[in-house]
């Protein structure tokens, strides 16, 4: 199912909202870009790409700071209502998800720089690399769902986070072990086990990106609840 905004009397106002839309899908690239280089900066030891991912944050935090006064402007000129102003606030707390999201990146390029003074494990953090590609996937979804105002795709992305979390409890298990075998692993290990944590974490945001997106579709605040009724409501066949 795909949505539409209303289209309004005032043809500025409509700009307006295409203007919002295009701004945080430029900020939502922006830190997709981010995760993708922090993951393969790890997996490749690359200090000079993770510096770069660090140095991008600063971008991210001025874009927020950008759209959050643009969404403030446009509730103070056009007082919207309804649908529309759901869809603004919806924006606002969806920028600052992906600000946390490229925080969480900015996380897993310093600990990456750390790594790389370390001996590196046999597989170069394969796990750590298959749940990194789980949480851009769900990322890339979240976006898309949200620009499409497409509340099935929050399903998927619903589903997907409990796998990611599944997978940062195997890592966390697997990790423990790790350090119990061999104490001289220990600095190293939490390091990387930080690093999941923080992927842990962004998929967490992603899904929120999920939830804003039925928010503006369906009116329901689905914050702080269990999603398992509403995941069956929104099924695609549902």
């Amino acid at each position: 199912m795909e949505k539409h905004y209303d289209q309004h009397i005032s043809r500025q106002f409509n700009q307006e909202l295409e203007e919002l839309r295009h701004s945080m899908m430029s900020m939502g690239g922006l830190v997709e870009s981010m995760v993708s280089d922090a993951v393969t900066a790890l997996v490749e030891a690359d200090t000079e790409l993770a510096a770069k991912v660090i140095e991008t944050d600063d971008r991210v935090n001025q874009l927020e700071k950008k759209i959050d006064s643009e969404c403030n402007l446009i509730i103070a000129r056009r007082q919207p209502t309804a649908s529309d102003l759901r869809l603004v606030f919806a924006i606002i707390k969806a920028i600052s998800d992906l600000e946390r999201i490229g925080d969480e990146a900015e996380k897993i390029a310093r600990f990456t720089i750390d790594l790389a003074g370390y001996e590196r494990p046999r597989n170069n953090y394969r796990e750590l690399a298959l749940m990194g590609q789980d949480v851009i996937g769900m990322l890339r979804k979240g976006l898309d769902g949200f620009i499409r105002l497409a509340p099935e795709v929050a399903v998927e992305i619903f589903r997907e986070d409990k796998k990611v979390d599944e997978d940062y409890e195997t890592i966390f298990r697997q990790y423990y072990s790790y350090m119990m075998e061999d104490a001289r692993s220990i600095r190293r290990v939490l390091d990387a086990l930080l690093v999941a944590k923080a992927l842990e974490r962004i998929g967490d945001h992603c899904k929120n990106l999920g939830e804003y997106t039925v928010y503006v579709t369906e009116g329901l605040d689905l914050r702080h609840q269990p999603t398992s009724e509403y995941e069956k409501r929104l099924q695609p066949d549902g």
